[in-house]
C-alpha cells in the first residue's frame, strides 16, 4: 500500500566537470593574452593568430572560442596593459607649482612610455586595418594631451604655441623617435625628454 507522500531524493550537486570546464575556458583564455603579450615584447610585433596559439600551447580552434577576431584579442590586450599602466597615469600630484608637475609628469612619461613601447609599436602596424585600434589610438592621444592641459594654468593654457610645444614633447611619438629612429637608451631619451620640457617651459611665462 502506497502513503501518498511522494519521495524527494537530495538536491543533485552540479557536476564537477561543469566547474573543470569553466576553469580550462579561463585558464585558455590566459594563456592566449599571455602569449600575445610574450610574442609582442619579444619582437614580434605582429603576430598571427596561428602564431599566438602555438605560443599558448593551444589549438587555433581554441583561440578562435575565445575571440572572433584579432580585433577581439587586442582589445582583450589593451585592457590588460590599461589596468597595468593605470597607477602611473592616475597618481594625484602633489600640491605645488604648474612646472613641478609637468617635472613629475615627464618622469611619468618615460616609466609609462617605456612599459607600452612594444604594444604601441604592434598597434601601430595594425591600427590602419583596424577600427578597434585606430578608436583606441585616438582615445590615448586625447587622454595623454588632457593630462597635460588639466597641470597648466588658464594663464600658461592661453599660450597655445608653449601648449603645443609641450604636448610634442611630452607624446609617444616623440618617444618612439628617440627610441628607434635615433637609437638610444631608455635612459638616454628620458634625458632629451626632460631637456626638451625644460626648454619649452622656460619659454612659457605665468601671463602666457
Amino acid at each position: 500500500m502506497t502513503t501518498g507522500v511522494k519521495k524527494t531524493g537530495a538536491p543533485k550537486a552540479k557536476p564537477d566537470r561543469i566547474d573543470g570546464r569553466r576553469e580550462r575556458g579561463r585558464s585558455s583564455h590566459k594563456r592566449i593574452v599571455e602569449a600575445m603579450m610574450e610574442l609582442i615584447v619579444g619582437g614580434d610585433l605582429s603576430p598571427s593568430a596561428a602564431r599566438v596559439a602555438e605560443e599558448a600551447g593551444l589549438g587555433l580552434r581554441t583561440v578562435f572560442r575565445h575571440f572572433d577576431d584579432m580585433d577581439s584579442l587586442y582589445a582583450e590586450l589593451a585592457g590588460t596593459i590599461t589596468e597595468r599602466v593605470a597607477p602611473i597615469v592616475m597618481a594625484p600630484y602633489p600640491d605645488q607649482s604648474w612646472r613641478e608637475n609637468v617635472r613629475d609628469l615627464v618622469l611619468r612619461r618615460i616609466r609609462l612610455f617605456e612599459t607600452t613601447l612594444p604594444f604601441r609599436l604592434a598597434a601601430n602596424i595594425k591600427r590602419y586595418q583596424s577600427p578597434f585600434l585606430m578608436g583606441q589610438y585616438s582615445r590615448v592621444v586625447m587622454l595623454e594631451r588632457e593630462l597635460i592641459l588639466r597641470l597648466l594654468p588658464g594663464t600658461v593654457r592661453a599660450n597655445r604655441i608653449g601648449v603645443e610645444a609641450l604636448c610634442a614633447s611630452l607624446s609617444f611619438h616623440t618617444w618612439r623617435t628617440l627610441r628607434h629612429d635615433q637609437n638610444l637608451s631608455a635612459e638616454e631619451a628620458g634625458m632629451v625628454m626632460e631637456q626638451m620640457v625644460e626648454a619649452v617651459m622656460a619659454t612659457i611665462t605665468e601671463e602666457g
